[in-house]
């Protein structure tokens, strides 16, 4: 008798092949036995489960997280175990908090709460530091049962104010002799199970005092001679964020790279107007590469990367405001009382804005007063808006202004409206370009950011976006669900060397999704006060997910957490069981 048996479902598994109606067996937290309902000859289960009318699939795997701090003090991991994800990599972005001397805690908090829009107050209460090294970070991760698996790579900023204090904090050069030691750090953070090392290089990953992120400028000589440690350990890939700048030959140093190690290096792929490289050139210096020999791979975002805007989250169009500033740090029910207040209304809206000087002002410019660019959230809120959804034109359409239908929207239902302005991936008003990219195999999912960001993006999300809205509902043009499912499943986990899970074969994780695609729908954000020290973070659910199971166990059903806490932290590749190379 099996431990479990899903019988009748629409099994999509992961390969890319044709859905088909089928049966899976379950035993000892692998699958056992897969087959299909006519020719099924899997015995009963101590569990059946029928899945009738649903799509079955592996559970998702999402590479490109943030959760380096929540993972050592919560186990639920939401809102990624919300979204069907089984499998979390974090550690992106060069950011991370290990190594980490003693008298360095406060720094490593202050430069993920700058990148990541993480509450410091929430890292600084939430994580206990029982660790200095790398490998004892592992250990500590690895002590707490969690609903998902958990993997991380080796960040760069960490390294360095490890290996050179507050030389390394600056972004000075380092001598030979310190790279040396940065590369045996990684090194022996990929031993101890490190999937990856990673690094920033975009000006936009600052710490909350303004400095750019260590590494942000290292030579090439800094990046290959860590990547070379990577190599040395025998697995792992090298991933980074850029603003590509010409002059960095960002796609020479990751060519050679990759062509010596045999290393994948892969890099956040965004459609910007303000980026130096378009989104072509980067797919066509990639595909350039690849075919000498090179394994460069492209993150890609399914939506526009952008800011969810409200009163009471990170940024919004009056936070620049002069009457703004003078309650910025007030409690929330003092705010609402000026907000509320007519005379006060009309005198916020009467200020011209008063934006700091820095290198990101022409966009808090656009914060402020892009409001074609803006769009309201309401209920069933499509995220590939078109121009006539824009807050100018609703605006217009109202015989107001967009300032003052900006202040109503956000002041609705007690203060809890929401503006969403895609900063990135959007410059044409659509999604068309990445449908294209959906179907290229030098590209992978990524960019959730799950556990980052917390007052400004919602995309952990991001699994079920692509299956709601680009396998299911999107008006111009949607993808096929095996396509799908290959992509945020088998495509992610192969690249960091998962190579147990992502697909419905026997052998491999009981890592699996049961959805009822009719129902399947993302519910509305909310922001929450429920990190440490009543941190606050953007949240968002969805219904549709009958069951997501890990390792055997419902973790979740119909969106509910069980209790059940079989995930564990990932050490190293993960190769694939003799059962299943014998069944393929």
């Amino acid at each position: 008798m099996h431990d479990m048996v899903i019988r009748n479902g629409t099994i999509v598994d992961g390969t890319g092949a044709a859905a088909f109606t089928g049966d899976i067996a379950i035993d000892g937290g692998r699958i056992s036995a897969v087959a299909t309902a006519a020719g099924s000859k899997i015995g009963p289960g101590r569990q059946e489960v029928d899945a009738t009318g649903l799509h079955v699939t592996p559970g998702f795997v999402d590479i490109h997280t943030h959760y380096d701090g929540q993972a050592t003090w919560d186990s639920e991991m939401a809102p990624s175990s919300w979204h069907g994800v089984t499998t979390v990599v974090m550690g992106n972005c060069g950011v991370g908090f290990a190594p980490a001397k003693p008298d360095k805690h406060d720094w490593l908090i202050g430069l993920m709460e700058g990148v990541e829009d993480i509450p410091g107050t929430a890292l600084a209460e939430g994580m206990t530091w029982d660790w200095e090294t790398f490998p004892e970070y592992m250990d500590a991760l690895a002590k707490r049962p969690r609903t998902i698996d958990v993997a991380t790579h080796v960040p760069h900023g960490a390294v360095r104010a490890y290996v050179m204090g507050d030389r390394g904090a600056r972004n000075e050069v380092p001598t030979e002799h310190e790279i040396a030691q940065m590369s045996a750090i990684v090194e022996d953070g990929l031993k101890a199970g490190a999937l990856g090392f990673s690094t920033s290089r975009t000006v936009l990953h600052k710490s909350i005092d303004g400095e750019l992120v260590p590494g942000t400028t290292a030579t090439k000589e800094e990046l290959i001679g860590i990547g070379r440690a990577v190599a040395r350990a025998g697995h792992g890939v090298f991933e980074m964020a850029s603003d590509l700048k010409r002059e960095w030959d960002e796609f020479g140093w990751m060519g050679a790279l990759s062509q010596e190690t045999g290393l994948p290096v892969t890099f956040a792929m965004l459609q910007s107007i303000a980026k130096e490289l378009p989104w072509e050139e980067q797919m066509a210096e990639t595909a350039k590469w690849n075919a000498a020999g090179a394994n460069i791979v492209a993150q890609i975002a399914l939506r526009g990367n952008g800011i969810l805007m409200a009163w009471r989250g990170t940024v919004h169009p009056f936070k620049f405001k002069p009457s703004w500033a003078e309650i910025d740090a007030a409690p929330w029910a003092e705010q609402w009382a000026r907000i509320s207040n007519p005379a006060w209304k009309a005198k916020l809206l009467a200020e011209p804005d008063v934006i700091p000087p820095s290198d990101i002002a022409g966009l808090l410019q656009v914060v402020t007063q892009g409001f074609a660019l803006h769009y309201e959230m309401g209920a069933d809120f499509n995220y590939e808006p078109t121009a006539a959804d824009s807050i100018a034109a609703r605006a217009a359409a109202a015989g107001v202004s967009p300032a003052e239908y900006t202040y109503d929207l956000l002041s609705a239902d007690g203060g809890t409206g929401f503006i969403y302005f895609p900063i990135l991936n959007y410059a044409d008003g659509n999604l068309d370009f990445v449908e294209g990219l959906l179907h290229r195999d030098d590209v992978v999912i990524s960019l959730s950011d799950g556990g980052a960001h917390c007052g400004t993006i919602c995309d952990a999300a991001s699994p079920t976006f692509l299956l709601q809205h680009w396998v299911r509902d999107r008006t111009r043009g949607t993808i096929a669900i095996e396509n799908a499912i290959r992509r945020q499943c088998s495509d992610t986990a192969r690249l960091y060397g998962m190579h147990d899970r992502g697909e419905l074969r026997p052998g491999l994780l009981a890592d699996i999704n049961l959805i009822d695609m009719k129902a399947l729908k993302l519910g509305a954000p909310w922001m929450a006060f429920d990190l440490p020290a009543g941190g606050k973070r953007l949240l968002q659910k969805a219904v549709g997910y009958v069951l997501t199971i890990k390792n055997g166990e419902v973790t979740f059903r119909n969106g509910t957490m069980t209790g059940a806490l079989p995930g564990t932290l990932v050490r190293g590749p993960q190769s694939r069981p003799a059962v299943a190379l014998a069944a393929e």
